[in-house]
Protein backbone atom coordinates (compact mmCIF):
# COMPACT_ATOMS: atom_id res chain seq x y z
CA UNK A 1 0.00 0.00 0.00
CA UNK A 2 2.65 2.18 1.06
CA UNK A 3 4.56 1.36 -2.30
CA UNK A 4 1.29 2.59 -4.65
CA UNK A 5 0.90 5.93 -2.78
CA UNK A 6 4.66 6.71 -3.20
CA UNK A 7 4.38 5.84 -6.91
CA UNK A 8 0.88 7.79 -7.07
CA UNK A 9 2.61 10.59 -5.68
CA UNK A 10 5.48 10.28 -8.15
CA UNK A 11 3.44 10.50 -10.80
CA UNK A 12 1.10 13.01 -9.86
CA UNK A 13 4.53 15.08 -9.66
CA UNK A 14 5.63 14.14 -12.70
CA UNK A 15 2.92 15.32 -14.35
CA UNK A 16 2.78 18.44 -13.33
CA UNK A 17 6.16 19.33 -13.78
CA UNK A 18 6.11 18.07 -17.49
CA UNK A 19 2.58 19.61 -17.97
CA UNK A 20 4.31 22.91 -16.68
CA UNK A 21 7.37 22.57 -18.78
CA UNK A 22 4.62 21.91 -21.85
CA UNK A 23 2.88 25.07 -20.96
CA UNK A 24 6.05 26.86 -21.30
CA UNK A 25 6.77 25.46 -24.45
CA UNK A 26 3.39 25.94 -26.04
CA UNK A 27 3.34 29.82 -25.03
CA UNK A 28 7.16 30.10 -26.56
CA UNK A 29 6.26 28.19 -29.64
CA UNK A 30 3.36 30.76 -30.71
CA UNK A 31 6.61 33.24 -31.09
CA UNK A 32 6.96 32.72 -34.74
CA UNK A 33 9.30 33.80 -37.51
CA UNK A 34 6.36 34.31 -39.71
CA UNK A 35 5.01 36.59 -37.13
CA UNK A 36 8.23 38.08 -36.48
CA UNK A 37 9.04 38.96 -40.08
CA UNK A 38 5.41 40.64 -40.50
CA UNK A 39 5.77 43.37 -37.35
CA UNK A 40 9.37 44.09 -38.95
CA UNK A 41 7.99 44.91 -42.07
CA UNK A 42 5.92 47.36 -40.97
CA UNK A 43 8.04 48.47 -37.83
CA UNK A 44 11.51 48.92 -40.65
CA UNK A 45 9.14 50.28 -43.50
CA UNK A 46 9.88 53.41 -44.93
CA UNK A 47 7.22 54.92 -43.41
CA UNK A 48 8.91 55.05 -40.21
CA UNK A 49 11.68 57.17 -41.45
CA UNK A 50 14.47 55.57 -39.80
CA UNK A 51 12.84 56.25 -36.04
CA UNK A 52 15.62 59.27 -35.84
CA UNK A 53 14.96 60.32 -32.26
CA UNK A 54 12.80 63.38 -31.60
CA UNK A 55 11.22 63.36 -35.51
CA UNK A 56 8.35 61.82 -36.77
CA UNK A 57 9.35 59.05 -37.71
CA UNK A 58 10.18 58.16 -34.06
CA UNK A 59 6.83 59.54 -32.81
CA UNK A 60 5.14 56.99 -35.89
CA UNK A 61 7.00 54.26 -34.16
CA UNK A 62 5.42 54.83 -30.25
CA UNK A 63 2.21 55.14 -31.57
CA UNK A 64 2.74 52.07 -32.99
CA UNK A 65 4.06 50.45 -29.92
CA UNK A 66 1.59 51.87 -28.27
CA UNK A 67 -1.17 50.49 -29.92
CA UNK A 68 0.52 47.56 -30.35
CA UNK A 69 0.32 46.56 -26.68
CA UNK A 70 -3.25 47.77 -26.54
CA UNK A 71 -4.46 45.10 -29.39
CA UNK A 72 -2.73 42.85 -27.03
CA UNK A 73 -4.21 44.03 -23.43
CA UNK A 74 -1.08 43.93 -22.03
CA UNK A 75 -1.48 47.57 -20.04
CA UNK A 76 0.92 50.35 -19.32
CA UNK A 77 3.70 50.21 -16.57
CA UNK A 78 2.85 53.36 -15.42
CA UNK A 79 0.25 54.02 -12.71
CA UNK A 80 -1.32 56.82 -14.79
CA UNK A 81 -2.43 54.27 -17.35
CA UNK A 82 -0.12 55.83 -20.23
CA UNK A 83 2.42 54.32 -22.10
CA UNK A 84 4.83 56.95 -22.63
CA UNK A 85 7.57 58.32 -20.51
CA UNK A 86 8.18 61.34 -21.65
CA UNK A 87 12.21 61.64 -21.94
CA UNK A 88 13.13 65.72 -21.64
CA UNK A 89 15.81 65.98 -24.34
CA UNK A 90 17.75 69.30 -25.39
CA UNK A 91 19.45 69.64 -28.68
CA UNK A 92 22.52 71.52 -28.42
CA UNK A 93 23.96 73.68 -31.62
CA UNK A 94 27.67 74.18 -31.46
CA UNK A 95 28.60 76.32 -28.75
CA UNK A 96 30.17 79.74 -29.52
CA UNK A 97 33.51 79.22 -27.14
CA UNK A 98 36.64 81.36 -26.95
CA UNK A 99 39.49 80.30 -24.85
CA UNK A 100 42.78 82.29 -24.00
CA UNK A 101 45.61 80.78 -21.85
CA UNK A 102 48.28 83.05 -20.67
CA UNK A 103 46.24 85.63 -22.76
CA UNK A 104 47.07 83.42 -25.85
CA UNK A 105 44.11 82.59 -27.59
CA UNK A 106 43.31 79.61 -29.33
CA UNK A 107 41.00 78.38 -32.45
CA UNK A 108 37.89 75.79 -31.84
CA UNK A 109 38.52 72.50 -34.14
CA UNK A 110 41.58 73.76 -34.67
CA UNK A 111 43.09 73.38 -31.14
CA UNK A 112 40.02 72.28 -29.38
CA UNK A 113 36.23 71.18 -28.76
CA UNK A 114 33.57 70.83 -26.11
CA UNK A 115 32.94 67.44 -24.99
CA UNK A 116 29.95 68.58 -22.62
CA UNK A 117 27.23 70.60 -22.93
CA UNK A 118 26.84 73.72 -20.23
CA UNK A 119 25.34 76.98 -19.60
CA UNK A 120 26.37 80.26 -21.01
CA UNK A 121 29.08 81.76 -18.75
CA UNK A 122 32.32 83.25 -18.34
CA UNK A 123 35.45 81.84 -15.87
CA UNK A 124 38.49 83.44 -15.77
CA UNK A 125 40.27 81.60 -13.27
CA UNK A 126 44.13 80.69 -12.29
CA UNK A 127 43.00 78.04 -9.85
CA UNK A 128 44.21 75.02 -12.34
CA UNK A 129 45.43 71.53 -11.13
CA UNK A 130 47.18 68.75 -12.88
CA UNK A 131 46.10 65.52 -12.34
CA UNK A 132 48.07 63.39 -14.31
CA UNK A 133 46.10 60.63 -16.02
CA UNK A 134 42.79 61.88 -14.48
CA UNK A 135 41.91 57.99 -13.17
CA UNK A 136 40.21 57.36 -10.16
CA UNK A 137 40.09 53.70 -10.13
CA UNK A 138 40.60 51.15 -6.95
CA UNK A 139 44.32 50.46 -8.36
CA UNK A 140 45.33 53.80 -9.36
CA UNK A 141 44.07 57.00 -8.09
CA UNK A 142 45.13 60.67 -9.40
CA UNK A 143 42.83 62.27 -7.08
CA UNK A 144 44.26 61.50 -3.75
CA UNK A 145 45.26 64.34 -1.63
CA UNK A 146 43.72 66.48 -4.26
CA UNK A 147 41.55 69.19 -4.09
CA UNK A 148 39.63 70.07 -7.25
CA UNK A 149 36.05 71.33 -5.85
CA UNK A 150 35.31 74.71 -8.25
CA UNK A 151 38.72 74.25 -10.18
CA UNK A 152 39.99 73.77 -13.31
CA UNK A 153 41.27 70.42 -14.10
CA UNK A 154 44.13 69.22 -16.73
CA UNK A 155 44.54 65.47 -17.42
CA UNK A 156 46.70 63.85 -20.09
CA UNK A 157 45.19 60.92 -22.22
CA UNK A 158 46.50 57.25 -21.90
CA UNK A 159 47.45 55.43 -18.37
CA UNK A 160 49.68 54.08 -16.53
CA UNK A 161 52.12 50.78 -17.06
CA UNK A 162 53.88 48.17 -15.12
CA UNK A 163 58.02 48.21 -15.60
CA UNK A 164 57.16 45.00 -17.80
CA UNK A 165 54.91 46.90 -20.52
CA UNK A 166 51.43 45.89 -19.09
CA UNK A 167 48.88 47.71 -17.96
CA UNK A 168 48.30 48.77 -14.32
CA UNK A 169 44.67 49.10 -13.94
CA UNK A 170 44.10 45.93 -16.21
CA UNK A 171 47.08 43.60 -15.83
CA UNK A 172 47.91 42.90 -19.36
CA UNK A 173 48.80 43.77 -22.16
CA UNK A 174 45.54 45.42 -22.93
CA UNK A 175 44.14 48.71 -22.32
CA UNK A 176 41.46 49.50 -19.94
CA UNK A 177 38.32 51.91 -20.28
CA UNK A 178 40.72 55.03 -19.48
CA UNK A 179 42.40 54.15 -22.31
CA UNK A 180 39.93 53.28 -24.82
CA UNK A 181 38.53 56.27 -27.14
CA UNK A 182 35.37 57.92 -26.36
CA UNK A 183 34.92 55.78 -22.82
CA UNK A 184 38.08 56.67 -21.85
CA UNK A 185 36.82 60.87 -22.38
CA UNK A 186 33.40 60.24 -21.00
CA UNK A 187 35.26 58.31 -17.63
CA UNK A 188 37.97 60.58 -17.07
CA UNK A 189 35.30 63.47 -17.33
CA UNK A 190 32.42 62.06 -15.52
CA UNK A 191 35.29 61.35 -12.58
CA UNK A 192 36.43 65.14 -12.67
CA UNK A 193 32.81 66.16 -12.69
CA UNK A 194 32.31 64.00 -9.18
CA UNK A 195 35.20 65.48 -7.96
CA UNK A 196 33.46 69.12 -7.76
CA UNK A 197 35.58 70.27 -10.62
CA UNK A 198 34.16 73.48 -12.52
CA UNK A 199 35.87 72.72 -16.24
CA UNK A 200 38.28 69.86 -17.09
CA UNK A 201 40.75 69.59 -20.37
CA UNK A 202 41.62 66.40 -21.36
CA UNK A 203 45.04 66.39 -23.55
CA UNK A 204 44.98 63.79 -26.05
CA UNK A 205 46.63 64.31 -29.20
CA UNK A 206 45.17 60.93 -30.99
CA UNK A 207 41.38 61.22 -29.68
CA UNK A 208 41.48 65.16 -30.33
CA UNK A 209 42.42 63.98 -34.32
CA UNK A 210 40.01 61.84 -34.26
CA UNK A 211 37.32 63.75 -33.45
CA UNK A 212 37.41 67.10 -34.19
CA UNK A 213 37.04 67.01 -38.07
CA UNK A 214 33.96 64.63 -36.90
CA UNK A 215 32.66 67.46 -34.68
CA UNK A 216 33.44 69.76 -37.13
CA UNK A 217 31.48 67.61 -39.95
CA UNK A 218 28.92 67.01 -37.46
CA UNK A 219 27.74 71.16 -36.92
CA UNK A 220 28.39 71.89 -40.30
CA UNK A 221 25.56 69.37 -41.33
CA UNK A 222 23.51 70.47 -38.26
CA UNK A 223 20.33 68.28 -37.59
CA UNK A 224 19.45 65.99 -34.69
CA UNK A 225 22.91 64.86 -34.39
CA UNK A 226 24.14 66.12 -30.74
CA UNK A 227 21.00 65.56 -28.45
CA UNK A 228 21.74 65.56 -24.45
CA UNK A 229 19.12 65.11 -21.64
CA UNK A 230 17.87 68.18 -20.25
CA UNK A 231 17.81 67.57 -16.70
CA UNK A 232 18.83 70.79 -15.05
CA UNK A 233 21.49 69.27 -12.86
CA UNK A 234 25.05 71.35 -12.61
CA UNK A 235 27.20 70.94 -15.48
CA UNK A 236 30.86 70.92 -15.72
CA UNK A 237 32.71 72.62 -19.03
CA UNK A 238 34.75 69.64 -20.71
CA UNK A 239 37.39 70.49 -23.51
CA UNK A 240 39.05 67.84 -25.75
CA UNK A 241 42.34 69.85 -26.71
CA UNK A 242 45.64 69.24 -29.29
CA UNK A 243 48.91 68.47 -28.00
CA UNK A 244 50.07 71.79 -29.01
CA UNK A 245 47.29 73.37 -26.44
CA UNK A 246 48.36 71.12 -23.86
CA UNK A 247 51.73 71.87 -23.89
CA UNK A 248 50.50 75.57 -22.97
CA UNK A 249 48.20 73.93 -20.62
CA UNK A 250 50.60 72.15 -18.68
CA UNK A 251 52.46 75.33 -17.52
CA UNK A 252 50.28 78.02 -17.56
CA UNK A 253 49.09 80.15 -14.79
CA UNK A 254 45.71 81.06 -15.83
CA UNK A 255 42.74 80.50 -18.06
CA UNK A 256 39.94 82.63 -19.35
CA UNK A 257 36.66 80.78 -20.84
CA UNK A 258 33.82 82.67 -22.80
CA UNK A 259 31.33 79.89 -23.08
CA UNK A 260 27.96 80.93 -24.97
CA UNK A 261 25.63 78.24 -25.59
CA UNK A 262 22.51 77.65 -27.63
CA UNK A 263 19.50 75.30 -27.05
CA UNK A 264 16.49 74.08 -27.64
CA UNK A 265 14.16 71.44 -26.43
CA UNK A 266 13.12 68.27 -28.27
CA UNK A 267 10.10 65.65 -27.14
CA UNK A 268 11.08 61.73 -26.96
CA UNK A 269 9.28 59.14 -25.18
CA UNK A 270 10.35 55.90 -23.83
CA UNK A 271 7.70 53.09 -24.21
CA UNK A 272 6.76 50.92 -21.30
CA UNK A 273 4.01 47.82 -21.03
CA UNK A 274 3.77 45.66 -17.84
CA UNK A 275 2.26 42.27 -16.91
CA UNK A 276 1.68 42.57 -13.31
CA UNK A 277 3.34 39.31 -11.13
CA UNK A 278 0.90 37.27 -10.24
CA UNK A 279 2.44 36.51 -6.44
CA UNK A 280 5.77 38.97 -6.26
CA UNK A 281 4.13 42.03 -8.32
CA UNK A 282 6.96 44.24 -6.47
CA UNK A 283 9.38 42.08 -8.01
CA UNK A 284 10.09 43.07 -11.57
CA UNK A 285 11.89 41.53 -14.79
CA UNK A 286 12.63 44.14 -17.51
CA UNK A 287 13.46 43.37 -21.05
CA UNK A 288 14.53 46.13 -23.20
CA UNK A 289 14.85 46.96 -26.59
CA UNK A 290 15.54 50.51 -28.33
CA UNK A 291 13.04 51.94 -30.36
CA UNK A 292 15.42 54.41 -32.42
CA UNK A 293 17.53 54.27 -35.17
CA UNK A 294 19.43 56.95 -36.96
CA UNK A 295 16.96 58.40 -39.72
CA UNK A 296 17.33 59.79 -43.10
CA UNK A 297 20.55 61.06 -44.84
CA UNK A 298 20.28 62.25 -48.46
CA UNK A 299 16.88 61.10 -48.93
CA UNK A 300 17.57 57.16 -47.96
CA UNK A 301 15.81 56.29 -44.81
CA UNK A 302 17.76 53.88 -42.40
CA UNK A 303 15.32 51.58 -41.59
CA UNK A 304 17.26 49.59 -39.02
CA UNK A 305 15.83 46.43 -39.23
CA UNK A 306 18.72 44.65 -37.32
CA UNK A 307 19.71 48.01 -35.16
CA UNK A 308 17.07 47.36 -33.53
CA UNK A 309 13.80 46.50 -35.17
CA UNK A 310 15.16 43.19 -34.45
CA UNK A 311 15.25 43.62 -30.76
CA UNK A 312 12.06 45.54 -30.83
CA UNK A 313 9.44 42.86 -32.52
CA UNK A 314 11.75 40.35 -30.50
CA UNK A 315 10.18 41.82 -27.22
CA UNK A 316 6.33 42.45 -28.28
CA UNK A 317 6.13 38.81 -29.66
CA UNK A 318 7.72 37.96 -25.85
CA UNK A 319 4.67 40.41 -24.56
CA UNK A 320 2.52 38.23 -26.84
CA UNK A 321 2.96 35.02 -24.90
CA UNK A 322 3.31 36.33 -21.77
CA UNK A 323 -0.12 37.96 -22.40
CA UNK A 324 -1.29 34.50 -23.48
CA UNK A 325 -0.37 32.66 -20.58
CA UNK A 326 -1.69 35.09 -18.14
CA UNK A 327 -5.09 34.70 -20.30
CA UNK A 328 -4.96 31.17 -19.09
CA UNK A 329 -4.64 32.01 -15.44
CA UNK A 330 -0.62 31.15 -15.74
CA UNK A 331 0.89 34.57 -15.93
CA UNK A 332 3.98 35.23 -14.25
CA UNK A 333 4.76 35.21 -10.45
CA UNK A 334 6.89 38.02 -10.71
CA UNK A 335 5.74 41.22 -12.87
CA UNK A 336 7.63 41.70 -16.28
CA UNK A 337 8.35 45.24 -17.77
CA UNK A 338 8.69 45.48 -21.67
CA UNK A 339 10.87 49.09 -21.96
CA UNK A 340 11.31 50.17 -25.40
CA UNK A 341 13.84 53.05 -24.88
CA UNK A 342 14.62 56.41 -27.16
CA UNK A 343 18.08 57.74 -27.82
CA UNK A 344 20.08 55.06 -27.64
CA UNK A 345 21.88 56.08 -31.06
CA UNK A 346 22.45 59.26 -29.16
CA UNK A 347 24.18 58.41 -26.27
CA UNK A 348 21.48 55.65 -24.40
CA UNK A 349 19.75 58.37 -23.58
CA UNK A 350 16.35 56.80 -22.74
CA UNK A 351 17.52 54.42 -20.84
CA UNK A 352 19.80 56.80 -18.79
CA UNK A 353 16.79 58.88 -17.96
CA UNK A 354 14.73 55.63 -16.89
CA UNK A 355 17.41 54.59 -14.45
CA UNK A 356 19.32 57.80 -13.28
CA UNK A 357 16.07 59.59 -13.62
CA UNK A 358 12.79 58.79 -13.38
CA UNK A 359 12.26 54.80 -13.08
CA UNK A 360 9.32 53.32 -13.37
CA UNK A 361 9.31 50.84 -10.90
CA UNK A 362 12.04 51.01 -7.84
CA UNK A 363 15.71 50.07 -9.24
CA UNK A 364 16.09 47.98 -5.88
CA UNK A 365 12.81 45.55 -6.54
CA UNK A 366 14.39 45.37 -10.26
CA UNK A 367 15.46 41.75 -10.25
CA UNK A 368 17.14 42.04 -13.63
CA UNK A 369 17.57 43.23 -17.20
CA UNK A 370 17.60 41.46 -20.08
CA UNK A 371 18.32 43.64 -22.94
CA UNK A 372 18.02 42.69 -26.95
CA UNK A 373 20.08 44.86 -29.16
CA UNK A 374 20.92 43.02 -32.74
CA UNK A 375 19.48 40.05 -32.95
CA UNK A 376 18.41 39.32 -36.65
CA UNK A 377 21.93 39.09 -38.49
CA UNK A 378 25.13 36.95 -38.25
CA UNK A 379 28.33 38.08 -38.01
CA UNK A 380 30.57 37.95 -41.12
CA UNK A 381 33.58 38.15 -39.36
CA UNK A 382 32.81 35.07 -37.04
CA UNK A 383 34.18 32.33 -39.17
CA UNK A 384 33.90 29.36 -36.60
CA UNK A 385 31.28 28.22 -34.87
CA UNK A 386 27.21 27.10 -35.46
CA UNK A 387 24.93 29.95 -37.96
CA UNK A 388 22.92 29.39 -35.11
CA UNK A 389 24.40 31.20 -32.37
CA UNK A 390 24.23 34.26 -30.33
CA UNK A 391 26.52 36.52 -28.39
CA UNK A 392 25.73 37.33 -24.70
CA UNK A 393 27.34 39.85 -22.90
CA UNK A 394 26.92 40.42 -19.44
CA UNK A 395 25.67 37.47 -18.12
CA UNK A 396 28.21 36.74 -15.19
CA UNK A 397 29.26 40.05 -14.28
CA UNK A 398 27.26 40.70 -11.53
CA UNK A 399 25.52 37.24 -10.78
CA UNK A 400 26.29 34.19 -10.81
CA UNK A 401 22.72 32.88 -10.90
CA UNK A 402 21.40 34.34 -13.63
CA UNK A 403 24.80 33.16 -15.51
CA UNK A 404 23.69 29.66 -14.75
CA UNK A 405 19.89 30.27 -15.17
CA UNK A 406 20.75 31.24 -19.45
CA UNK A 407 22.97 28.30 -19.97
CA UNK A 408 20.69 25.95 -18.25
CA UNK A 409 17.26 27.62 -20.44
CA UNK A 410 19.31 27.13 -23.93
CA UNK A 411 20.38 23.69 -22.85
CA UNK A 412 16.95 22.60 -22.06
CA UNK A 413 14.63 24.59 -24.60
CA UNK A 414 16.90 25.97 -27.48
CA UNK A 415 20.35 24.97 -28.54
CA UNK A 416 21.91 27.98 -29.33
CA UNK A 417 25.60 28.30 -29.38
CA UNK A 418 27.06 30.93 -26.76
CA UNK A 419 29.31 32.99 -27.57
CA UNK A 420 30.63 34.64 -25.03
CA UNK A 421 33.71 36.72 -27.22
CA UNK A 422 32.69 40.23 -26.56
CA UNK A 423 31.73 39.52 -22.73
CA UNK A 424 35.52 39.16 -22.20
CA UNK A 425 36.92 42.01 -20.10
CA UNK A 426 39.48 43.28 -22.38
CA UNK A 427 37.01 43.10 -25.52
CA UNK A 428 38.51 46.07 -27.98
CA UNK A 429 34.77 46.87 -28.89
CA UNK A 430 33.64 47.33 -25.54
CA UNK A 431 30.18 46.19 -26.15
CA UNK A 432 29.29 46.21 -22.61
CA UNK A 433 29.09 49.58 -22.14
CA UNK A 434 27.56 50.28 -25.42
CA UNK A 435 24.12 49.60 -25.39
CA UNK A 436 21.34 50.30 -23.22
CA UNK A 437 21.70 47.34 -20.54
CA UNK A 438 24.93 49.03 -19.38
CA UNK A 439 22.60 51.85 -17.43
CA UNK A 440 20.61 48.95 -15.07
CA UNK A 441 24.46 47.25 -14.58
CA UNK A 442 25.89 50.40 -13.42
CA UNK A 443 23.19 50.44 -10.50
CA UNK A 444 23.78 46.68 -9.61
CA UNK A 445 21.13 45.04 -11.84
CA UNK A 446 21.92 41.69 -13.69
CA UNK A 447 21.60 41.72 -17.14
CA UNK A 448 22.10 40.02 -20.13
CA UNK A 449 22.86 41.19 -23.33
CA UNK A 450 21.84 39.80 -26.54
CA UNK A 451 23.84 40.74 -29.56
CA UNK A 452 24.91 38.84 -33.08
CA UNK A 453 27.31 41.58 -34.02
CA UNK A 454 27.98 43.88 -35.81
CA UNK A 455 27.76 43.37 -40.41
CA UNK A 456 28.35 45.29 -43.32
CA UNK A 457 25.29 46.83 -43.34
CA UNK A 458 25.42 48.53 -39.71
CA UNK A 459 23.97 51.74 -39.26
CA UNK A 460 23.38 52.40 -43.37
CA UNK A 461 20.30 52.32 -45.97
CA UNK A 462 21.19 48.69 -46.52
CA UNK A 463 19.42 47.39 -42.85
CA UNK A 464 16.49 46.17 -44.34
CA UNK A 465 13.98 43.78 -43.19
CA UNK A 466 14.95 41.36 -46.09
CA UNK A 467 18.28 41.05 -45.02
CA UNK A 468 16.77 39.31 -41.86
CA UNK A 469 17.38 35.58 -41.13
CA UNK A 470 14.02 34.83 -39.83
CA UNK A 471 14.89 31.06 -38.09
CA UNK A 472 17.68 32.74 -36.25
CA UNK A 473 15.42 35.80 -34.97
CA UNK A 474 12.74 33.04 -33.74
CA UNK A 475 15.08 30.84 -31.94
CA UNK A 476 17.05 34.19 -30.39
CA UNK A 477 13.29 35.16 -29.52
CA UNK A 478 12.21 31.92 -27.40
CA UNK A 479 15.88 32.04 -25.73
CA UNK A 480 15.07 35.37 -24.21
CA UNK A 481 11.38 34.14 -23.55
CA UNK A 482 12.45 31.15 -21.48
CA UNK A 483 14.93 32.87 -19.45
CA UNK A 484 12.55 35.68 -18.92
CA UNK A 485 9.81 32.76 -17.50
CA UNK A 486 12.52 31.61 -15.45
CA UNK A 487 13.46 34.51 -13.59
CA UNK A 488 9.60 35.23 -13.34
CA UNK A 489 8.85 31.90 -11.74
CA UNK A 490 11.93 30.32 -9.78
CA UNK A 491 11.13 30.61 -5.99
CA UNK A 492 13.93 32.78 -4.87
CA UNK A 493 15.22 36.06 -7.03
CA UNK A 494 18.60 36.18 -8.77
CA UNK A 495 21.09 37.15 -6.47
CA UNK A 496 23.59 39.40 -6.73
CA UNK A 497 27.31 38.17 -6.17
CA UNK A 498 29.30 40.36 -7.90
CA UNK A 499 29.72 44.19 -7.90
CA UNK A 500 29.45 46.44 -10.75
CA UNK A 501 32.76 48.97 -11.37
Amino acid sequence: MKHHLLVLLFTIVSLQVFGQSQTQETYASSITAEELKEKLYTYASDEFEGRETGLRGQKIAVEYLRETYKKLGVDAAKEDGDYFQNVPLVLVNPPKVSINIDSIPFKYYQDFISTSDAETNTINTNDIVLVGYGIKDQKYNDYKELEVSGKIVVAIGGEPKNEDGSYLISGSKEISKWSNGRQALRSKQNTAKEMGAKAFFLIDEDLFNRYAPYYKARDKRGGESNLSLDVNEETMYGFLVSKSMGDVLLKTKSVEINYNQVSEPISSENVAAMIKGSEKPNEYIILSAHLDHVGMHDGEVFNGADDDGSGTVAILEIAEAFKAAQDKGQGPKRSIIFLHVTGEEKGLLGSQYYTDYDPIVPLAQTVSNLNIDMIGRTDPKRTEGKRNYIYLIGSDKLSTDLHNISEEMNTKYTNIELDYTYNDENDPNRFYYRSDHYNFAKNNIPIIFYFNGTHDDYHKATDTPDKIEYDLLENRTRLVFHTAWELANREDAVRVDKAAE
